[in-house]
């Protein structure tokens, strides 16, 4: 029984790939020419987003795609490549007559509009119409894009729309998510009022595996979040200095410094995410935030060494 995982580089990825392996699956695994994220007894084959080269071979004697890859950030479109290169992923896949998809989203196209409090699920979609970031944008599309091209499919479909991913590291280049607990380790002037809708890679890895063979998965949604925390009591919890920046001066220092652009629509917010689903329809149990929090500082800590 062979499972595909797309991005094999990447973060998630790499925890998911380990995962599988550990409970015996054959496992191939997609790159752009980079090494994978896991050294092990798994086949990779080099396959882009951006081409058809490569995936029909990729996805050739598999039951199962995990599409984990997507782009991440820098400059440039966003939108394009992550809409784009997940429909050549659901072609190939539908092509070769694979059983199921799980495709990585994001809670960034689950965001309640600007000002929002409480706690919301799987049953919300950013409003396009809305400014956000491109990044939000790119995660919401190509998830929207994905529903619209499997709704007439037999290849069964799945989402899972993590969180802020954190947790241990397996090498300091496929990070991810984390480089944020690494600024506050390495000491950062002040942190933000941003809200953390946490979760650990482990768990999301496992969730992804649990969506996979669980029949009441099939057409669904999962969001992958653990728990809120302010970025000030992650800083607190890493017993780094925790002086809270007020808005306005990230506002202005976002003016100069790109990295922080993305920070901007999320200053203030405070609302959270339900894992419910997840939990009662396929049994997950995220590990609390705390826990991954210093888990990623110590893996982050030990690398460096």
């Amino acid at each position: 029984m062979t499972v595909l995982v797309t991005g094999g580089t990447g973060f998630v990825a790499g925890w998911t790939i380990a995962q599988l392996l550990s409970r015996g699956y054959d496992v191939r695994t997609t790159t752009r020419g980079r090494r994978p994220a896991v050294e092990g007894d798994h086949e990779v084959v080099r396959a882009d987003l951006t081409s058809d080269d490569g995936w029909a071979s990729a996805m050739s004697g598999v039951k199962y795609v995990l599409h984990v890859a997507s782009p991440l950030g820098g400059s440039g479109d966003l939108i394009g490549p992550a809409r784009d290169g997940t429909l050549r992923v659901l072609r190939h896949a539908v092509d070769a007559g694979v059983s199921r998809v799980v495709m990585t989203s994001s809670c960034a196209a689950a965001t309640p509009p600007p000002g929002s409090t409480g706690t919301f699920d799987e049953t919300l979609w950013t409003d396009p119409s809305l400014k956000f970031d491109e990044y939000r944008r790119s995660k919401l599309l190509a998830e929207r894009a994905a529903w619209e091209f499997m709704r007439d499919k037999e290849t069964s479909f799945v989402t899972v729309l993590p969180g802020a991913v954190f947790g241990p590291v397996r090498s300091r280049s496929n990070s991810g998510s984390v480089r944020v607990i690494g600024r506050m380790l390495d000491g950062m002037p002040g942190v933000p009022r941003v809200g953390l809708n946490i979760v650990d890679v482990r768990d999301v890895a496992d969730l992804h595996i649990r969506a996979m063979t669980s029949t009441a998965a099939a057409g669904e949604r999962f969001i992958a979040v653990s728990e809120f925390m302010w970025m000030a009591d992650v800083a607190r919890v890493l017993d780094v200095p925790a002086r809270s920046l007020p808005n306005f001066v990230v506002r202005a220092a976002s003016l100069v410094a790109r990295d922080l652009r993305p920070l901007v629509p999320m200053l203030g917010r405070s609302y959270t995410y339900s894992h419910a689903k997840a939990s009662s329809v396929l049994g997950w149990d995220p590990r609390p935030a705390r826990t991954t929090v210093l888990e990623c500082a110590a893996s982050l800590s030990q690398r460096a060494s």
